[in-house]
């Protein structure tokens, strides 16, 4: 079954599907952590393209931030029913393995401003490739994965995320809005340079530019579609 565009992502075509396997390598285990301003259901948070990645660390240090889970591996698949109702509905459900941890999320319709925002449910699954299995027994399938390595940053009032993707190196910040406009003011970040996109989106407009084949953002599926490009 395959999928039409997605006005909620912004991705093209994709399939719903059923027999491919969570590709899941060992990585170092993250260690847990909630900041208290952050401990509610809402996800208020930007991004930003992050040209030097040792430049950046120097920054967070010196803005006060300790570095919580050093850079790990991280594979995501969202997840749709048959005619695509959640997407219909602006609604996201994210099964993630953040090195051996995995975590099943639900995430509401967005509210772009300044800032995004989004009511946000999120719970820890004990056993990924089950809750994978449950989710297909209930009729949903595999519509998008997206992949990284991420390393999680805080100052005890908020959250920095430094990710390593297949279309580039990219920085979220996540907290309270004044908080965010302060942090971004000290790591050098303007309102401009502010994104509110998710990978999904960011990765339809990278396959625009690029004219990539590719259906997911993993590293294999994009070095897969370069050498499907590359002339025999």
């Amino acid at each position: 079954m395959r999928l039409s565009a997605n006005p909620f992502t912004g991705l093209p075509s994709n399939s719903i599907r059923g027999g491919d396997p969570l590709w899941q390598p060992h990585y170092e285990e993250p260690r847990a952590f909630i900041l208290p301003e952050m401990a509610s259901n809402q996800e208020i948070e930007i991004k930003f393209r992050v040209a030097d990645l040792r430049a950046l660390t120097r920054q967070l240090r010196a803005a006060g931030f300790r570095i919580v889970t050093k850079r790990t591996h991280e594979m995501n698949t969202l997840y749709d029913l048959p005619g695509e109702v959640l997407r219909g509905k602006q609604e996201l459900l994210r099964l993630r393995q953040y090195g051996s941890e995995w975590k099943l999320t639900h995430k509401a319709k967005k509210k772009t401003g300044r800032h995004s925002s989004r009511e946000e449910l999120e719970t820890v699954v004990a056993d990924g490739k089950k809750m994978d299995l449950i989710l297909r027994a209930l009729g949903y399938g595999p519509s998008f994965r997206y992949e990284k390595f991420r390393a999680e940053w805080t100052d005890g009032k908020g959250q920095v995320v430094v990710d390593q993707t297949p279309i580039g190196n990219f920085c979220e910040i996540e907290g309270a809005p004044r908080w965010i406009d302060a942090t971004a003011k000290k790591l050098g970040v303007t309102g401009k340079d502010y994104i509110t996109k998710n990978y999904a989106g960011l990765f339809s407009d990278w396959k625009v530019r690029t004219n990539s084949k590719a259906e997911d953002m993993t590293f294999k599926a994009l070095e897969q579609s370069k050498s499907d490009s590359r002339p025999d």
